[in-house]
């Protein structure tokens, strides 16, 4: 078996994307599975972005632990690790959360489910912005 996920692009310009995600547990879990790839992105130049910032994020987590959000590079960069429950977060008033780009890696955004039951769920809705 293995969890059932979905990703679902919710606004794609060439300044902003915005993606809707969603699991339902079978108890299996997710381990750095991509939920972004950059590359197939259209950023403010017309070519895929350098990196993309975080800005906002929306969630409700029942049953994980947490779920946690990197930039995949050699050493990942944690982007944000979400309690369960519910809640918003904005980063926009402080420039938003920002790829620091280590070495190595695409920069793509993975994630990591922690403690996972077979009633495990997340919804989670992540608006970034794009840079050259």
């Amino acid at each position: 078996m293995a969890d059932t996920v979905n990703t679902d692009t919710i606004f794609a310009g060439t300044n902003r994307h915005v993606i809707h995600i969603q699991n339902k547990s079978d108890g299996t879990g997710e381990s750095a599975v991509s939920k972004l790839d950059i590359s197939g992105l259209i950023g403010p130049n017309g070519a895929a972005p350098s990196k993309v910032v975080l800005e906002e994020v929306n969630y409700n987590i029942v049953g994980f632990s947490s779920v946690q959000l990197f930039w995949d590079h050699t050493a990942n960069d944690e982007m944000v690790t979400l309690p369960t429950g519910s809640g918003y977060l904005d980063f926009r008033s402080v420039g938003g959360k920002v790829d620091p780009a280590s070495a190595g890696g695409t920069g793509d955004v993975l994630l990591t489910t922690v403690g996972a039951s077979a009633t495990s769920t997340y919804d989670i809705t992540l608006a970034f912005r794009l840079k050259d």
